[in-house]
């Protein structure tokens, strides 16, 4: 009353094995549970799952760990991680540099292209509030169209001369040692009384 076992599907298999010897083979990891058997008076080979006798057996035989392999095609990612951030970095100076260029256009010196506008006088004088800011006794003195004006009504005055005389311009004439904060409270002024433009006369 032998057994034989073969591998899936191989055309030799070992013959003259008890059940015991089958099971231990088995325990062993000498066969798989898919591997086939034939037991005594069978006449065609079972799996060792299906095999009714060691089913139950190969149920509680925990299958081999799968096999490693060094993987060939391994790739380093470093190199590529690289290259695209010095990539990223070279689009990004690039892109602010273009921006940059736009905002810092040259003018455009073509003698077709119209000079600067000049205005005369009279036109100053009717479009434009003339504001000047000096230095006396150490404090900057505000004068809007020639009246001494407090920094705090400055607004009050501007509008004055935006509504009832429509000027839509300032232009304002600061000595050089005046604080750039006096400058500054003209110009937050200027806004405020919703002027469109202020020209600057360099001293």
């Amino acid at each position: 009353m032998t057994w034989k076992v073969r591998h899936q599907g191989s055309p030799q298999s070992v013959e003259g094995l008890t059940l015991a010897q089958v099971v231990e083979g088995l325990q062993d990891g000498l066969w798989e549970p898919t591997d086939e058997v034939m037991g005594p008076g069978e006449t065609e080979w079972v799996a060792i799952e299906n095999h009714p006798q060691l089913a139950e057996i190969a149920l509680d035989i925990e299958p081999p760990p799968p096999g490693t392999y060094d993987d060939e095609t391994h790739l380093d990612m470093n190199p590529l991680i690289d290259v695209c951030l010095v990539l990223l970095v070279f689009f990004i100076l690039t892109t602010s540099y273009a921006v940059l260029q736009n905002r810092l256009k040259a003018a455009d010196v073509s003698p077709d292209k119209a000079g600067p506008v000049k205005l005369t006088k009279a036109q100053v004088e009717k479009q434009m509030i003339h504001v000047v800011v000096k230095m006396e006794d150490g404090h900057p003195v505000y004068r809007v169209e020639n009246e001494v004006v407090d920094e705090d009504r400055l607004v009050a005055a501007l509008r004055k001369y935006h509504r009832e005389k429509s000027r839509t311009d300032l232009l304002l004439e600061h000595d050089a040692d005046v604080p750039h904060g006096a400058v500054v409270a003209v110009m937050d002024a200027a806004k405020g009384a919703d002027l469109d433009r202020i020209h600057l006369v360099i001293p």
